[in-house]
């Protein structure tokens, strides 16, 4: 199918594959790009950053200059939502996100029942100047932190290498832990409906954090808790184009996709590829999945790498992507091999 006049992303997302996949990264705007730390240094504190519509909009933009994605994605972060719901965010120089915990049902009693979307704006006015300033061709992508994700944060108060609090909170406190969930996602349909509303042509739902639960807790608070987002933004916008990132799913990837009804879905690089064509590429759009280790090797490895995810996927729906985000060391001049590779 040759390539459309309108956006190569959303045409995918739409059920048309292009010959020449769209392209972006995720992490695309970071700290591997020395325009990205300036302005970064000029901001002050990470929360600063994602707070100030011109510099976010700046950051934004500045991997579409340089590279010519397909698609920009907001500069934003998954724990703005907490942040809206009146929890104490910070973030920690080398060691990352700190919240107040909520890891017991007397404090998740304190939580507030709905987001304040006025905290947000920020946030929405960045994705305005983002989409005036975007060739029409680009795609804006808006996105939020999956429930169960965000969750993790707030019961434990900053991230764990296997969210062991969450887990034990979700077993031990059910009903607390589903309080949590359903005020996130109720906040993160508004939130999604204000990107929408604000300039994002589709959007992404990050559950970063699902690959940890057994496979009935993922139904319970990884599928669900999407479903019920998926089905809320579109009781409003029925044409909304959302893709999901389920890291880690694996063989739990067809029950997500049936269930949650997402256009597309994010595959980490450990996806088995048959397993994906068959079950998944079938139904909807994939996105993926180069290995972000292989990007910072770069020559013989990386070309073999990019020719092995266009041999797996390219014949079917395909945004390439990698399997996660970029890490900060990679070399610039490893992306532009990267492109180069796909686009031939």
């Amino acid at each position: 199918m040759p390539q459309s006049p309108t956006k190569p992303f959303i045409d995918v997302l739409s059920g048309q594959r292009q010959t020449i996949p769209p392209l972006w990264m995720m992490r695309q705007a970071g700290r591997y790009l020395p325009e990205y730390r300036e302005v970064r240094a000029k901001a002050g504190g990470f929360l600063d950053l994602c707070f100030n519509p011109e510099l976010a909009a700046e950051v934004t933009l500045q991997p579409i200059r340089r590279f010519g994605f397909d698609a920009a994605i907001i500069f934003s972060d998954i724990l703005v939502i907490p942040y809206a719901l009146g929890r104490s965010v910070r973030f920690e120089v080398g060691e990352g996100p700190r919240l107040e915990p909520l890891d017991d049902p007397a404090k998740v009693a304190t939580l507030a029942p709905r987001v304040d979307l006025g905290k947000l704006a920020p946030v929405f006015e960045a994705l305005k100047i983002v989409r005036g300033a975007l060739d029409p061709k680009t795609a804006l992508i808006g996105f939020c932190g999956a429930p169960w994700t965000v969750a993790t944060y707030m019961v434990a108060g900053h991230g764990t290498p296997d969210q062991a609090p969450a887990r034990m909170m979700a077993y031990r406190h059910p009903e607390a832990f589903s309080e949590i969930i359903d005020v996130l996602v109720d906040s993160s349909i508004e939130y999604l409906l204000a990107q929408l509303a604000a300039g994002a042509d589709a959007l992404q739902i990050f559950d970063t954090w699902a690959g940890v639960l057994p496979p009935a807790e993922f139904a319970r608070w990884s599928t669900e808790p999407t479903r019920r987002i998926v089905e809320g933004v579109r009781a409003k916008v029925p044409d909304a184009k959302i893709i999901g990132f389920p890291r880690g799913a694996g063989a739990q990837l067809p029950g997500y996709v049936e269930a949650t009804g997402v256009n597309a879905v994010s595959i980490d690089w450990t996806a088995e590829p048959a397993f994906i064509r068959e079950r998944v590429q079938s139904r909807v759009a994939v996105q993926g999945n180069l290995d972000p280790l292989v990007l910072i090797t770069g020559g013989a490895a990386l070309d073999r790498a990019v020719d092995d995810v266009l041999a797996n996927f390219a014949q079917g729906r395909l945004i390439f992507n990698l399997g996660h985000g970029i890490q900060p060391e990679t070399p610039i001049a490893h992306v532009e091999q990267m492109i180069k590779r796909v686009r031939g």
